[in-house]
């Protein structure tokens, strides 16, 4: 395999975990930042369009992987490549997203003590 499959391996894994915090906040109706929040990557953006992003990620990667590099999982060096750039991703990421403050973001429930509820029977 050539450098430039690498790097289109490389770019899969990394566009593939991209999708999974913007499409998971989505689901759980979370705002989380996206390139289209204001200001780019700090602000916060809707669900739906986090939905739509992670969506957008998981294309690029299926893209890249399959269709492109025609990623074959039974290979080890290419395999390893695409984890490589997940792994990166996931890094970089964790690093970002912790310097973000999530306030318009639901905080923790607190769970009801047993006493709290009346009985209704």
């Amino acid at each position: 395999m050539e450098i430039v499959g690498f790097i289109v391996l490389f770019f899969g894994g990394a566009f593939a975990v991209n999708g999974i915090p913007h499409f998971v906040s989505g689901l759980m109706g979370r705002p989380f930042p996206t390139p289209f929040a204001n200001p780019p990557g700090k602000g916060l953006s809707s669900p739906e369009l986090n939905v739509l992003w992670g969506f957008a990620n998981f294309v690029v990667a299926w893209f890249l992987l399959v269709r492109i590099a025609l990623l074959d999982l039974h290979y080890g060096l290419p395999t390893a490549i695409a984890g490589a750039g997940s792994l990166i991703m996931a890094l970089i990421l964790s690093k970002l997203f912790a310097s973000v403050p999530l306030t318009s973001a639901p905080g923790p429930r607190k769970v009801p003590d047993h006493d709290e509820h009346p009985r209704t029977h």
